[in-house]
């Protein structure tokens, strides 16, 4: 049975963000499987198959959607490594050749991003960067990936 919200950290997620689903753990719009636990060393040895295991099926029809070459996974696990929701989850993110002049720039964005993305987050605060329309219009997209 499919879930109608799912937590990601101190958010609830409407099931409409979500794209693809197993047991333990989940991938919605923003590509980001995520499991229920703050660092990546609580996680069960059934839930880090599962988060790996749902991360690489993201990927490979990302990787094709999204018409990429290759594929960047990061963790970034407590709050020192850039962790701006207290929750672990990987990024997915679709690569081309060129897309950064040197291929390690990519964790430079990330840190960035990341630091952009805490100074505007305020966790007591439920985010409202897109409308649910839009992240579930996305969605869709994605979903048609898994049927």
């Amino acid at each position: 049975m499919e879930a109608s919200a799912y937590k990601f950290g101190p958010y609830t997620i409407d099931a409409r963000e979500v794209f693809h689903a197993t047991a333990l753990s989940y991938a919605m719009v923003n590509l980001r499987p995520v499991l229920p636990v703050k660092r990546f060393a609580d996680l069960s040895t059934d839930e880090t198959i599962d988060l790996w295991v749902t991360a690489k099926e993201v990927g490979v029809r990302l990787e094709q959607y999204h018409q990429a070459s290759s594929l960047t996974f990061t963790i970034q696990d407590g709050p020192q490594s850039g962790q701006t929701v207290p929750h672990v989850h990987i990024h997915v993110i679709p690569r081309k050749k060129g897309d950064f002049q040197n291929n390690d720039e990519i964790y430079d964005a990330i840190d960035v991003r990341e630091k952009e993305l805490k100074e505007k987050l305020d966790l007591d605060i439920e985010r409202k960067d897109r409308t649910l329309e839009e992240m579930s219009h996305e969605a869709s997209k994605y979903r048609a990936l898994f049927s």
